[in-house]
């Protein structure tokens, strides 16, 4: 499966922002899809991950209550809103495709195996 992120931009403090995750290739509803970030000189970390259909979230604590993942597996998509955004939000999205199974792992870089190209969100204050 081939991944492409889109919608990043320039954000005010506060404001949102929809990024999107456009896949290409056979059964994506097969995948656990996450949400990755890498902010200039750290490290990159996990974000948000959806389940197969959609049923099952899983957040990073930074942006709980704030972020929300879906998916639309008709459209091949998924999406990630940002809401109330603050400066340290400011990184390059990227996502990617696992075939794994467990919850307990959607933070886990290692266990996904296609990635996308990001797309840059800078939050400024």
């Amino acid at each position: 499966v081939q991944l492409q992120a889109s919608g990043g931009g320039l954000v005010q403090t506060g404001g949102s922002l929809r990024v999107s995750c456009a896949a290409s290739g056979r059964s994506f509803s097969s995948y656990i899809i996450g949400w990755f970030r890498m902010a200039p000189g750290k490290e990159r970390e996990f974000v948000a991950a959806v389940s197969r259909y959609g049923s099952t979230t899983h957040y990073a604590d930074s942006v709980k209550g704030r972020f929300t993942i879906s998916r639309d597996n008709a459209k091949n998509t998924v999406y990630l809103r940002l809401n109330s955004l603050k400066p340290e939000d400011t990184a390059v999205y990227s996502c990617a495709a696992g075939l794994f199974y467990g919850s307990t792992y959607y933070s886990d870089e290692t266990k996904y195996t296609y990635w996308g190209q990001g797309t840059e969100v800078t939050v400024s204050s």
